[in-house]
């Protein structure tokens, strides 16, 4: 499954183009459809997609159709994808008003309604309608929840890379050597969890020894070790310093044999970044250490 932007252009007749795919690649349009953000529907409907092989979906997010006007003119461009790429496009839509569903509908396309599997059977178990209300998965509702994430984003940026090391504060602290992961799974953990993650670079002085270095040591609970395959790591490298002694393999397996012994000798859990995405890890993160936090 490949997920790309859609990507429109005008024949020289003036009709709608959707980019064409390679041969004997099968083409769907697919578009997200939200009367809000549209984070929800695009991050359930990629993960549907990811389940089916052979096509390559042309994807598209179309936020805020918050009203009758919106909903047609989405309507018209989403039959007009279709029409263009030959077949049906594919809408998964979080519209928590069923009047706009219904205009959205008139496209023609398959409508995947993100939330109507789940209303009716939540409100027959709470003894109560639900509320027609836009924006409340993603939308500035609480107050509190939003300022401790920002804080957390706030604490990641200022304790990132050993830039600051005061970790009192710190819920985990991502240990690694350089490019290994720490930076994006640290502000992946504030955004989506408010956790205050820090992350500390192992420096050539650090892996001299299989000890941890003394400013970690009152910290250890606080610790989550980050590898990567050597290979990977070289490549990460080369493309931020190319032929470097940096970025040589040689430096990479050095660094990463010298850091997994200091996490094997001081019993520090460790997770191998090498094919796990940034999701993966931060709930391994987050299951190790016990922490247990609400996702935004």
């Amino acid at each position: 499954m490949q997920c790309i932007p859609i990507a429109y252009k005008l024949d020289q007749k003036g009709g709608f183009v959707v980019n064409p795919g390679e041969e004997g690649v099968v083409v769907r349009p697919v578009f997200y459809v939200s009367d809000g953000t549209g984070i929800t529907a695009e991050t359930i409907g990629h993960s549907l997609l990811t389940q089916f092989t052979g096509f390559r979906f042309q994807t598209d997010r179309i936020s805020f159709v918050d009203d009758a006007d919106k909903a047609r003119d989405t309507a018209d461009r989403i039959r007009r994808a279709g029409i263009a790429a030959g077949t049906r496009p594919i809408v998964v839509n979080s519209c928590v008003d069923a009047s706009l569903s219904v205009l959205l509908a008139e496209s023609g396309a398959l409508m995947l309604d993100v939330f109507a599997p789940f209303i009716e059977p939540l409100e027959l178990e709470l003894g109560t309608p639900r509320q027609n209300r836009v924006g409340q998965a993603h939308g500035l509702v609480d107050f509190e929840t939003y300022h401790r994430r920002i804080n957390a984003m706030n604490f990641a940026l200022t304790h990132d890379d050993g830039i600051a090391l005061e970790y009192e504060e710190a819920d985990v602290i991502l240990v690694a050597v350089s490019r290994a992961g720490k930076t994006p799974t640290c502000v992946y953990l504030a955004l989506h969890y408010g956790v205050r993650a820090a992350n500390y670079p192992l420096t050539d002085q650090d892996l001299e020894t299989d000890r941890l270095p003394a400013r970690l040591r009152q910290y250890r609970r606080k610790l989550f070790g980050l590898t990567i395959d050597p290979e990977r790591l070289q490549q990460i490298r080369q493309e931020r310093r190319p032929n470097s002694t940096y970025s040589k393999l040689e430096t990479c397996k050095r660094e990463v044999a010298a850091a997994e012994a200091m996490f094997q000798v001081e019993r520090i859990p460790t997770l191998s970044t090498t094919n796990k995405s940034i999701e993966e890890i931060s709930s391994k993160v987050l299951s190790t250490l016990g922490l247990q936090r609400e996702m935004f």
